[in-house]
């Protein structure tokens, strides 16, 4: 039995929790800061960072009480994990930082894990985990990625985004329809009322070989739809012919890349994991193996973090005190 701490401070998410052999979560705190940057429309690098610093403190301890309760008796650490990119490098740092701190004063081997890793992992948390190999759908604010994953810590990306990821688009698109950020939720709750067949937005780059992705595209199609409305726009219209698009593409892609690969499993991960049109159509219409993160584990948190840096602990890829952030790591 290993019990593994991990953070999680690459955006705006504080995240820290403790996880008991890669897949029972003893505590799970995550601070958003959603509140404090959607007056600015985004992410604030600056006043992410020092976010950080105010509340990491705060929620490890709250995050230990948590775990000792959980558990019924105190708990021992075997390792500590933290994020070490990609992000915001001010953000990585704080919590990059703070971990290898608690490694020093603790005498606890120290594992840097791929903010990437950790949104595959978090599949691994909860009594259902995929089995390598499987194919990984990977879709958040920074990422649209299709990555083969072989074996563990051995990835193959197929397709990346060549602009816009999904996530990035999705708060755009909300900027242009004057709805909060984030975008997600926002266009999410606004099509429940809308029509997704009204305007035939572009699937972009759907009908060539490659696995790569483009949304800003689509992102464009909006505003020219926009532009030709005389009266108030249909905002709900919209938002459901937008956020139709955007699944479309999703759908498509990762139906040629089974075709490629011959994937029997299919992971979903990163935060636009809790987008319920992309859930459903991808348990219903892939004809494969399908694992869901929980909607709790499709944030940034630190549980994700420490599932991955478990499995890097069991099998020896911990790293030096000396070990830094890389704000553009490759996975």
């Amino acid at each position: 039995m290993s019990i593994v701490l991990g953070f999680e401070t690459s955006c705006d998410e504080t995240g820290v929790a403790l996880v008991q052999d890669g897949r029972r979560v003893l505590s799970n705190e995550v601070a958003s800061q959603i509140d404090i940057h959607r007056e600015f429309g985004g992410v604030v690098p600056e006043i992410a960072s020092r976010q950080h610093t105010l509340i990491i403190s705060q929620i490890t301890e709250k995050a230990l009480r948590d775990a000792r309760e959980a558990a019924g008796a105190d708990i021992e650490i075997d390792a500590i994990a933290a994020t070490c990119g990609p992000g915001l490098m001010g953000s990585l740092l704080v919590g990059l930082s703070f971990a290898k701190a608690l490694a020093l004063t603790w005498r606890k081997p120290f594992v840097p894990v791929h903010h990437i890793e950790g949104h595959i992992y978090a599949a691994m948390l909860g009594e259902r985990a995929p089995e390598f190999p499987f194919l990984a759908l990977v879709v958040s604010g920074g990422h649209t990625q299709l990555i083969q994953c072989e074996r563990p810590h051995s990835y193959q990306i197929l397709g990346t985004t060549l602009d816009d990821a999904i996530g990035e688009s999705f708060d755009k698109v909300a900027r242009l329809l004057s709805l909060p950020y984030p975008g997600g939720p926002s266009i999410q709750k606004a099509a429940q009322d809308g029509d997704p067949k009204r305007y035939r937005f572009p699937r972009s780059m759907t009908d060539r070989e490659t696995l790569d992705f483009s949304y800003s595209g689509l992102k464009t199609a909006v505003l020219y739809a926009l532009r030709g409305e005389d009266g108030p726009p249909p905002v709900a219209d919209l938002a459901a012919s937008f956020q139709a698009a955007a699944v479309d593409i999703l759908l498509i892609k990762t139906q040629q890349a089974i075709a490629q690969t011959g994937a029997k499993r299919l992971v979903l991960a990163g935060g636009v994991a809790a987008n319920r049109l992309l859930r459903d159509r991808l348990t219903g219409e892939l004809g494969i193996e399908v694992f869901l993160p929980e909607f709790q584990y499709c944030v940034d948190n630190g549980a994700m973090i420490a599932a991955a840096g478990a499995a890097r602990f069991a099998h020896g890829h911990t790293a030096p005190l000396t070990a830094t952030a890389h704000s553009e790591l490759g996975l």
